[in-house]
């Protein structure tokens, strides 16, 4: 309905630009209008700035008039249009062409521009609201989107709600182009990515983002191949109980994929449900279901930043980009309020670190010394029905019985945590396990929590070589 409203507002506008360009022809018959327009080139401040402008020529713009020249440095245009040429569909760096065009005070590219995106995007109520306050700008200085008169003296009082998440959606969209990744380096969150883990999926919560990790190989950090903008739930924070409006926060993965033809329109083309709650969410009282990575309504293109119950929405054209990409029951979505991103030393050293803890677990294991083995075990640990203290008796009984036993790992992925109530460093193994003894064999995939000391958390990210591995203890073990 929105979306109806922004564009039945532009033809509105429109009309009453031509008698207000006609009143003001007659009445400024001596000063000319400047530009098609209505306003000549000239910096605004309809946006935040883009980047620092630079002049170039239109040749260096190879622009498809000689006539659209302007103020914006080559390398912004550069870059906006490598994103349009690697991805057609993607309409947020169409968008972001748009608003540095106006920013520079280009109008008539601005124009051309916005009018190729509508066409190719008719759902876009962001870019019919520009549309909108474009044709304002024939009248008058537009100083923010959606601040024009014509429009305010047009919309209720519920309507301006739903410009404010329009005007908070663009705010999101310019943040995230400002904070350039190339600076921000390596996802804590993605330690190792085994060889089954083809994409993991980040989401920050503060950027509104969604971001997609490739695997390289075992030494290589993972490479960044996509980026998109999200909404996540109506309410800031970490989800605690069921119907909070809250987007939870931890390491997940994806259980499976629902078509659109099992769904209400709401979901879009189709949605990835994640296991929320998880191990830990449920071991903090931590509520709730139905956490789903998912698209928006047919007759919309986005939705607003904070504007889900909880899940993680993505325009309908960029899911379908990416949905070959995930595979139910191996891909991890990982939802952080803010990403951590560290430098290759530290990531390199904290995977380390864990990976080394893992390997003398499976040795002490393997060794047939069950207190080297138990002492891998933290006071707090859970498994099933089990807490520290009934799984030590076990596995002491167990351990009377064995004469040798033989413990492989393989296909090992880990992925940090992000903070949680329990204000520990905590990485989540997932591995293939086989055992075999002399009266018990078993293969299978396994997931451990292991969390760092309190006392040693400001290790994680450091050189340290005096920190003792063992610091990495076993909170939870399952399947």
């Amino acid at each position: 309905m929105i979306n109806h409203l922004y564009q039945k507002t532009t033809y509105w506008i429109a009309g009453l630009a031509v008698i207000f360009i006609v009143s003001f022809a007659f009445a400024q018959k001596d000063e000319p209008i400047k530009s098609q327009f209505g306003l000549a080139l000239q910096k605004t401040t309809y946006v935040a700035k883009l980047t620092t402008p630079t002049t170039v020529t239109p040749e260096e713009l190879a622009a498809t008039d000689d006539e659209l020249g302007s103020s914006l440095p080559l390398s912004l245009l550069k870059e906006l249009d490598q994103r349009i040429h690697a991805y057609p569909q993607d309409y947020e760096a169409s968008l972001l062409k748009v608003l540095a065009y106006i920013e520079a005070g280009d109008f008539k590219a601005a124009n051309i521009f916005l009018d190729e995106l509508i066409r190719k995007s008719p759902e876009f109520t962001l870019a019919h609201l520009i549309k909108g306050d474009l044709i304002a700008m024939l009248i008058k200085p537009v100083l923010g989107v959606g601040q024009n008169d014509i429009l305010a003296s047009y919309i209720t009082d519920k309507q301006q709600a739903s410009l404010r998440k329009l005007r908070d959606e663009v705010k999101i969209r310019l943040e995230n182009y400002h904070s350039k990744l190339t600076k921000q380096k390596i996802p804590r969150s993605l330690l190792l990515m085994s060889k089954s883990v083809d994409v993991a999926i980040l989401i920050d919560k503060s950027k509104n983002r969604l971001y997609v990790f490739k695997r390289q190989n075992d030494l290589l950090p993972p490479k960044l191949i996509k980026d998109y903008y999200v909404s996540t739930g109506k309410l800031r924070g970490n989800k605690q109980i069921k119907g909070d409006l809250k987007t939870p926060e931890g390491v997940y993965f994806v259980t499976r994929w629902i078509p659109d033809g099992s769904l209400p329109d709401k979901y879009g083309i189709g949605a990835f449900p994640v296991n929320y709650p998880n191990e830990l969410d449920s071991r903090l009282g931590k509520t709730g279901y139905g956490i789903w990575l998912h698209g928006t309504t047919s007759d919309s293109y986005s939705r607003p930043p904070l504007d889900s119950e909880g899940c993680v929405v993505l325009p309908n054209i960029d899911l379908a980009s990416i949905k070959h990409l995930i595979e139910p029951g191996k891909t991890p979505m990982i939802i952080a309020e803010t990403i951590e991103w560290v430098d290759y030393a530290s990531w390199s050293n904290i995977r380390k670190d864990v990976l080394s803890s893992i390997e003398e677990w499976r040795s002490d294991w393997q060794s047939l010394n069950v207190d080297k083995y138990l002492g891998h075990y933290d006071e707090t640990f859970w498994s099933g029905r089990h807490n520290i203290r009934t799984w030590r008796a076990r596995k002491r009984i167990l351990s009377r019985s064995k004469t040798y036993q033989k413990v492989n790992l393989d296909d090992i992925s880990l992925f940090a945590y992000p903070d949680t109530k329990t204000k520990q460093n905590i990485v989540v193994a997932r591995f293939n396990q086989s055992y075999s003894s002399n009266n018990y064999k078993s293969d299978m995939q396994k997931r451990i929590y292991l969390a760092q000391n309190n006392s040693n958390k400001t290790n994680l990210d450091k050189h340290n070589a005096d920190k003792k591995r063992k610091d990495w203890k076993i909170i939870f073990e399952g399947k």
